[in-house]
């Protein structure tokens, strides 16, 4: 496996690399979710994964500093996994002329909303660094986890607004048995917070299935919002969106997630579910729930 540092050992690595690329873009402290992001991305003729903790899409107040950086063990799970490539810049080679001027990349609108709320300038961040990664490996595609399903839904976008020839690919979330989605930052929950955490997918599924058995999805968030506080959450929303777009639903709309995000004691958790509505009664309500994926 190479590992490259610096501009120069990358590009002198993808001068004699092919472009059949899959890369998986990563911040590192990599647990079984980013390797099924590798496993997925083994179609192609050559796998990289990036390793940076970028800090553009931290909020002042945010964890920055404190974000897990296992860089020796990271590495000897990729090697193990069979990874052909890991590129692991330095600050200096994402943002050379440094993050103030360094050209930002915004996508209006979706990056606004649900997370982008109460994290603002994060998306910017994220598309503005992918969107830079993107140029330097020139992967033929790209494989993002959906546990950060608007992550993966703006980066969709930013991808197609700008024309830029790499697929980006959504992969289902890994969970534990308990149904708590893997991430980085469950390494902050204590043994109290971490038995509570997965129900935080508990009422995401329970709103998914009010919904499906015709409830409005604006009644659907007010209760799922009153769970998580009763669990112990402290939420900063659970919407029901229209999955293509993060749009409210109509009526008609079929294909759908719901969405949350909510703290345990200073952790920032999380999860969403994609859904469908499958059918109508003879009360002209949607009947069924399937998971999409």
């Amino acid at each position: 496996m190479i590992v490259a540092r610096t501009l120069g050992e990358w590009w002198e690595y993808r001068m004699q690399c092919p472009d059949d690329i899959g890369f998986v873009p990563t911040m590192g402290g990599l647990h079984d979710g980013h390797l099924a992001l590798v496993g997925a991305a083994r179609q192609h003729a050559r796998v990289v994964v990036s390793i940076y903790v970028n800090p553009l899409q931290f909020g002042p107040q945010e964890d920055f500093a404190a974000y897990p950086r296992t860089e020796e063990a990271d590495c000897a799970r990729l090697a193990q996994a069979g990874v052909d490539a890991v590129f692991l810049p330095a600050e200096a080679a994402i943002y050379p002329r440094g993050r103030e001027q360094h050209t930002q990349v915004r996508v209006p609108g979706l990056s606004e909303d649900l997370c982008g709320r109460y994290r603002p300038g994060h998306f910017e961040g994220v598309t503005t660094v992918v969107a830079r990664l993107l140029g330097i490996v020139r992967p033929r595609a790209c494989y993002m986890g959906k546990k950060d399903y608007q992550q993966w839904r703006i980066v969709t976008r930013m991808v197609a607004d700008l024309m830029l020839p790499v697929a980006v690919t959504g992969i289902d979330t890994v969970r534990e048995r308990d149904g708590l989605a893997l991430s980085t930052r469950n390494t902050y929950l204590s043994r109290a917070e971490r038995a509570r955490a997965p129900g935080l997918y508990e009422t995401l599924t329970q709103a998914t299935r009010q919904v499906a058995a015709g409830m409005a999805p604006a009644d659907a968030e007010v209760a799922g919002m009153a769970r998580l506080v009763a669990l112990g959450f402290v939420p900063d929303y659970l919407a029901v969106r229209r999955a293509v777009d993060l749009a409210p639903p109509s009526p008609g709309d079929a294909e759908l997630v719901a969405l949350a995000a909510a703290r345990l004691g200073r952790t920032r958790l999380i999860d969403n579910r994609e859904f469908r509505r499958i059918g109508r009664d003879d009360g002209g309500h949607w009947q069924g729930c399937a998971k999409a994926g």
